[in-house]
């Protein structure tokens, strides 16, 4: 507000009038600010949403990618475990043809004496 403006303001229409024009100023200046700041909580709303929708898409993501590696987990030590069965029969077989062999021996040399 101009200065010269409040004077002619106070001389015309007096304290009371002035102090009205400034109410009213007062009034309008709140309305405005109050229009922007409902227009930043809009954005703000908006942005919320979007994030919330990245966030439950990152984690739907996340827990899609965690139950994979556990299925490949889970295969790779199927596999370790068929492995190991398998090594062990066949550990098994050479040990029961060692033993063979053995006996096998034992006899060629009790019958060679």
């Amino acid at each position: 507000m101009d200065f010269n403006l409040l004077m002619e303001s106070w001389g015309t229409l007096g304290a009371t009038g002035v102090i009205s024009l400034l109410f009213g100023f007062m009034i309008t200046n709140l309305i405005k600010s109050q229009n922007a700041q409902s227009e930043s909580l809009d954005k703000i709303q908006v942005d919320i949403a979007k994030t919330e929708s990245k966030t439950n898409n990152v984690e739907g993501i996340l827990i899609k990618l965690l139950d994979r590696i556990q299925r490949e987990s889970e295969q790779q030590n199927d596999e370790r475990n068929r492995r190991h069965e398998a090594m062990l029969e066949a550990l098994g077989d050479v040990e029961k043809q060692l033993s063979r062999m053995d006996g096998i021996m034992s006899r060629m040399n009790g019958n060679g004496k």
